[in-house]
């Protein structure tokens, strides 16, 4: 069955661009503010049954965060992933004129490979390449990906992460990259929701050739929440009929998908956490379906709204 993550982007750093943080996080966003909150969720998502925690590089000490709360909590049934190839460089502000910087080469993956390991230690279970796009230099970098494979061999998982209007390309290139006749990654995290849902037939790929699938921004960076605007009535109807969150639809739309094994959770308080594990009692039939999927919007103009979120 498909289970509900919590994924750690919104509280590993001052500044994000899901909308509502500023009502959310305590002012002042300081290191020692954001991580007792990811603490709290954490603690919150493993009694509520969570189990499977995302974090990267970039998402400024969110590996700090998790890391500590691994050796101090002593579980060890979480499964923890992580990904390389963002590099944070916002300095801790929120007026940053640039938050984090991309690059898919060899050096940064050693770099980046250590610090994770340095602060997760051998609880990292599968290492992601951050937001692969057609163009990645990495899909044609053979010592890049040899390396890759030997972090495979060595126990750790390979995958990647998605994203752009480009997705269902990128997904397909992943899917045909080999060493030595083995397919590289094991597991592929991309965009999917009611307003961009064009990655899914991409995915429903992966997922019949054995990859784990999972599923990041369902709620489209705060859009599908209740600090998402001007609603849809549509979306606002289905909620109201099931009796939950228009966040917990979004949710329960992609936890429907039959390719899907994982939606992660982007919420930044507790009470978000609950109303979106409300998710997981949902269930949408194919009049909901039908009525949900009329929200899509076409990829390259969402692609080009999520560019003028702000980072705040």
């Amino acid at each position: 069955m498909p289970q509900l993550g919590l994924g750690l982007a919104a509280v590993g750093r001052p500044a994000y661009i899901t909308a509502g943080r500023d009502r959310d996080l305590p002012p002042g966003r300081s290191r020692s503010a954001l991580g007792a909150r990811s603490h709290q969720l954490l603690d919150h998502g493993y009694a509520a049954g969570i189990r499977y925690i995302d974090a990267a590089r970039s998402y400024g000490d969110a590996e700090v965060f998790l890391g500590s709360w691994l050796r101090e909590r002593a579980v060890e049934d979480v499964f923890v992933a992580s990904k390389w190839g963002y590099t944070y460089v916002g300095g801790w502000r929120l007026d940053s004129e640039r938050h984090e910087v991309k690059s898919h080469d060899l050096a940064t993956f050693e770099r980046q490979l250590a610090e994770s390991r340095e602060l997760l230690g051998d609880r990292l279970r599968l290492y992601q390449v951050h937001s692969v796009t057609p163009d990645s230099p990495l899909l044609a970098d053979g010592a890049l990906l040899r390396r890759l494979a030997a972090l495979r061999a060595e126990g750790v998982e390979v995958g990647a992460s998605t994203s752009g209007p480009g997705q269902p390309e990128a997904i397909r290139r992943l899917l045909g990259l080999t060493v030595d006749g083995v397919r590289l990654v094991s597991s592929v995290q991309a965009t999917w929701n009611l307003l961009e849902p064009s990655a899914g037939p991409a995915v429903a790929e992966a997922h019949a050739a054995g990859l784990r699938v999972v599923v990041k921004e369902a709620v489209a960076n705060g859009r599908l929440t209740p600090y998402g605007g001007a609603l849809d009535p549509r979306l606002t109807r289905v909620a109201d009929r099931h009796g939950v969150g228009v966040d917990a639809v979004a949710l329960a739309a992609a936890l429907r998908q039959p390719w899907c094994d994982v939606v992660l959770s982007g919420a930044v308080t507790s009470d978000q956490l609950d109303a979106n594990l409300a998710a997981l009692g949902v269930r949408l039939d194919g009049g909901d379906a039908e009525t949900l999927a009329a929200l899509a919007e076409p990829a390259a103009g969402y692609w080009e709204t999520r560019a003028q979120l702000s980072w705040a």
